[in-house]
């Protein structure tokens, strides 16, 4: 298993861990197959009110997709498989409020999940970033989920800078991105005690307001993500081409702001 659920202390709150530190908590099929099937699991139970989704370990929240992951692609051009597109509790139709711990790093498909998070609890030494660029893809899902909680400005620069920066918690709180810095180690256990408090609130109400805010931009998201398949593929190098970018990495350190 590539997940951890664990039930809290707290009555109705639930804590997911993205469990695969040695790969930087990266989702593969199998992880990606594991948060669907769970958010969808999660809308049946009524003792579930609340959920914080975590990665294990310091190092990363999530790094995205697992570089060695295997997608098999239909033989059309006009059809690109994206196993990512269903990992968030959005896309799988559950509007019970999530709340995400970031330790560490988190870039790339990691903004599928802090998309689609009510709001986001950082450590103060994690760092946001967007490799796609720098290795020839085009940032168009991640960057669209990010544009419903930045500025425009921030997510057009952290989309195009790729790996050269990474923004800081605080710059993130500064932006609207993070709604809470903790100390170093301090994330979870801030995002449960917010937790505890919603789960502790009648449920149809918080339920409510979960999906009144969504629908706030839900329209414009939705629009935007529809010419998202497009744009990746006229866009986005080779995958060979990619792959040797990729391999490249490492000419010096991000710059962090």
């Amino acid at each position: 298993m590539a997940l951890r659920f664990e039930r809290e202390a707290a009555a109705g709150v639930v804590l997911v861990t993205l469990d695969r530190p040695a790969k930087l908590n990266a989702i593969d099929l199998e992880t990606a197959a594991e948060l669907a099937s769970l958010w969808q699991e999660l809308r049946y139970d009524e003792s579930v009110r609340a959920a914080v989704l975590t990665g294990a370990g310091t190092r990363a929240f999530c790094t995205g997709i697992d570089r060695g992951a295997e997608v098999p692609q239909p033989p059309s051009p006009y059809a690109v498989d994206d196993p990512l597109l269903r990992i968030g509790p959005k896309a799988n139709d559950l509007w019970k409020p999530v709340i995400a711990a970031v330790e560490g790093m988190a870039c790339g498909g990691a903004f599928y999940l802090l998309g689609e998070a009510e709001f986001v609890v950082a450590s103060r030494e994690a760092t946001f970033f967007d490799p796609h660029t720098t290795y020839g893809m085009v940032s168009a899902y991640e960057a669209i989920a990010m544009a419903q909680r930045m500025p425009y400005g921030e997510v057009a620069r952290m989309s195009l800078m790729g790996t050269a920066e990474r923004v800081s918690a605080e710059r993130a709180y500064a932006v609207g991105l993070v709604s809470e810095v903790t100390e170093p180690g301090g994330a979870v256990a801030a995002a449960l005690r917010a937790a505890a408090v919603i789960a502790g609130y009648p449920t149809d109400a918080v339920q409510g307001t979960v999906r009144a805010v969504w629908s706030a931009k839900e329209a414009a998201r939705t629009q935007a993500m529809a010419q998202a398949p497009a744009l990746i593929a006229l866009g986005n190098l080779p995958p060979d081409r990619q792959a040797e970018l990729f391999g490249a990495r490492g000419a010096g350190e991000p710059r962090v702001r």
